[in-house]
């Protein structure tokens, strides 16, 4: 593989992994945006919420430039799907390009070791909420159906 193939395969790695975020979005009922598990935790709203927050964080720290336009959604806000998916969707967009800044420059500020390591964190994490999301819709008696839950993995058509 030639090294300019790495950052294309790991830009494409991300755009696959916020798709199926918003896959997820996209499948959960309206009413079901307010659904908490059975940890008493964060609302599905505010997990995807707190998945666009996160970004912005790192952002923040490590390419400022890239938050005009960006809003953070504040706790208790009111959301809906389409200021989630818009949250998301923009967030995404940054963190694209500063991970793309991050492997030109082989280093990202405020995170170590690397910027490889960077991506697997994000994914890391967001999955992680994905999966509290389908733990709470499940325990709010709003279990994702079969196709969706599956197609959470399906990254070769995401």
């Amino acid at each position: 593989m030639s090294t300019d193939a790495l950052p294309a395969q790991l830009a494409e790695t991300w755009r696959i992994h916020d798709r199926i975020n918003r896959y997820l979005l996209d499948a959960v009922q309206p009413d079901a945006l307010a659904a908490i598990g059975l940890t008493k935790g964060r609302s599905v709203a505010e997990q995807f919420a707190h998945i666009h927050n996160v970004r912005l964080m790192w952002i923040k720290e490590g390419a400022p430039d890239l938050l005009d336009g960006l809003q953070k959604i504040e706790k208790g806000a009111p959301v809906d799907h389409a200021s989630l998916r818009a949250a998301l969707e923009s967030s995404a967009a940054a963190i694209e390009t500063m991970l793309a800044r991050a492997l030109e420059a082989g280093k990202l500020r405020g995170f170590k070791p690397h910027p490889v390591a960077f991506l697997g964190y994000l994914v890391s994490h967001e999955s992680h909420h994905r999966g509290q999301i389908a733990v709470a819709l499940k325990g709010a008696g709003h279990p994702l159906d079969k196709k969706t839950a599956f197609g959470l993995w399906e990254w070769g058509v995401r």
